[in-house]
């Protein structure tokens, strides 16, 4: 029997006009960031399709869950048109390959895409030429190439876990999540590489977006210094600074020559000034500018949002708290990486989605609204924090003001914390990520339970990105334990940022607009244009 024509309409038409809504808030992102004096339609449209593709695989998520869910009706039995198996295999592989294509997308702009741009930009000098800057590109990309082929011959020749036999006690726990893996060189490769990006991403997202789940609500509650009170502190800074730089000048009047000291500190009050005055041209545009009196309107409105998203953070935090020491009590530890067969303990997230998916597609909503608020919060905590390369800091994130190699360098960031991000929602909501509504029977009592993976796959459907984490999970439970304890130093980051975010207080109503390094052109510019 054929997929029914209504079940592809049902998951893959939201997946389309969720693609186009990310292609056009990509194009939108990279576009109010970037910077006006210094960009390359080249940089900006790798930016573009890497910062996208990251955004597809989690759009991907929800379909998933859809698909396995809509499979059943409430009393636990297959639908008509799922009571055959080649057709719940058929839309497993579709799903799947779906994965698989946008994971080798993923791999191509981290290892190939991204790096070549980044260096051929490098290279831009009025002096250079494009086949002189794409050489010198690939030589670089050359280091990136040869660390993928490592990866992929570390994951295709390196001894992992032998599956059990499907007679032992342990296979019965963990049946449902890898029947359908194989265990050859491929897969493992492929699954291999995937988790070292994870793992790297799970690192980036312990960084930004625990701090940016924290900062981002307080931001939006206390809100940011009154523009008018600014200016008038910064206006009075100027004449105080003016005033000591006449101090000092008049005490050397008639001299031959100001004393090094003092030149120094003349030096010193000239650079603050002009950091001042330039401050105080942002203010006062910003003081006049419709977007600010728009602002004070929307005021309301912004603390609002302030905290519904600190609920939702808190509620997430809770989630994630709850969902790890189930793990330490019930999973199988450390053996197969800290996989959880069954939800013991409540989740309320986990229970919401689940319970949601009676009203379609309520849950569709729920899940991208998560989604989407990690991202958001990631992006929040780069803006914040800006991106460094161990202690030296190398690109600040500002609007109309980032270089596109700090784009690049941002789109990169992203694409590893999208592929964490998909491991934290299977971390939140176990229950709902692997089997979604579905419920079975019991032959003997006809009791409806819900779905666990200690059920035949002939009752119950696990989803795809479950399979691909949980397979690799047991056979190189490194990564499971790695994610499981990433996820305790994630609620840790997230209340030592709720504790800054709270003592830092309300920020400059032009914060990170005006810096040290900033050019007077590049004001000027952006003020006239």
């Amino acid at each position: 029997m054929a997929i029914p024509s209504f079940v592809l309409a049902a998951s893959w038409i939201p997946f389309v006009v969720i693609l186009v809504l990310i292609l056009l808030f990509s194009i939108g992102y990279v576009r109010y960031y970037m910077s006006k004096y210094d960009s390359e339609v080249s940089s900006t449209l790798a930016a573009i399709f890497a910062l996208a593709v990251g955004l597809f695989t989690t759009a991907l998520i929800p379909v998933d869950i859809f698909l396995v869910s809509y499979m059943k009706d409430s009393d636990g039995e297959f639908k008509d048109w799922a009571n055959d198996s080649t057709v719940r295999t058929e839309i497993e592989h579709s799903v799947l390959y779906a994965y698989l294509t946008l994971y080798g997308l993923v791999s191509f702009c981290i290892f190939i895409l991204l790096p070549f741009m980044y260096f051929f930009y490098e290279e831009k000098d009025e002096d250079s030429t494009c086949k002189s800057r794409c050489c010198t590109a690939l030589k670089y990309l050359c280091v990136f190439i040869i660390f993928a082929a490592v990866l992929f011959c570390i994951g295709a020749f390196v001894p992992t876990k032998t599956l059990p036999n499907k007679n032992d006690t342990e296979w019965k726990q963990i049946e449902a999540l890898i029947e359908e893996m194989g265990s050859n060189g491929g897969e493992d490769a492929i699954s291999f590489t995937i988790s070292v990006l994870s793992l790297i991403g799970m690192l980036l997202l312990i960084l930004y977006t625990a701090y940016g789940m924290s900062s981002l609500p307080i931001g939006l509650i206390v809100g940011r210094l009154n523009v008018k009170k600014e200016r008038l502190e910064v206006q009075s800074q100027i004449t105080d600074t003016e005033g000591q730089i006449d101090s000092i000048k008049q005490r050397h009047v008639g001299r031959k020559k100001m004393s090094k000291k003092d030149e120094r500190r003349v030096e010193k009050l000239q650079e603050s000034d002009h950091l001042m005055e330039r401050r105080l041209r942002h203010l006062i545009e910003k003081e006049n500018s419709c977007v600010n009196k728009c602002m004070k309107v929307l005021r309301p409105f912004e603390m609002i949002f302030g905290i519904l998203f600190g609920l939702l953070a808190v509620l997430i935090y809770f989630s994630l708290l709850l969902s790890n020491i189930d793990k330490a009590v019930h999973s199988k530890g450390y053996s197969i990486g800290y996989a959880l067969p069954q939800r013991t303990l409540p989740n309320p997230i986990d229970i919401a989605l689940v319970y949601s998916q009676k009203v379609f597609p309520l849950d569709y909503i729920l899940m991208s609204c998560i989604v989407v608020y990690f991202v958001f919060c990631s992006m929040s905590g780069i803006r914040n924090i800006g991106i460094w390369f161990f202690c030296v800091k190398m690109y600040k994130i500002r609007v109309r003001r980032t270089k596109p190699q700090g784009l690049l360098m941002l789109c990169m960031i992203l694409m590893f914390i999208i592929l964490a991000i998909n491991i934290i929602l299977y971390e939140l909501t176990p229950q709902y990520s692997s089997f979604g509504s579905q419920h079975y029977k019991l032959n003997s009592t006809n009791e409806i339970k819900a779905c666990t993976t200690a059920v035949s796959s002939d009752n119950c459907t696990v989803t795809q990105m479950v399979t691909l984490l949980t397979s690799f999970f047991y056979k190189m439970n490194f990564f499971g334990a790695a994610y499981y304890f990433g996820t305790w130093a994630f609620l840790g980051v997230y209340l030592i940022g709720l504790i800054i975010a709270i003592i830092r207080g309300r920020k400059s109503a032009i914060s990170t607009e005006v810096e040290d390094s900033d050019f007077e052109e590049s004001d000027e510019e952006l003020l006239t244009g």
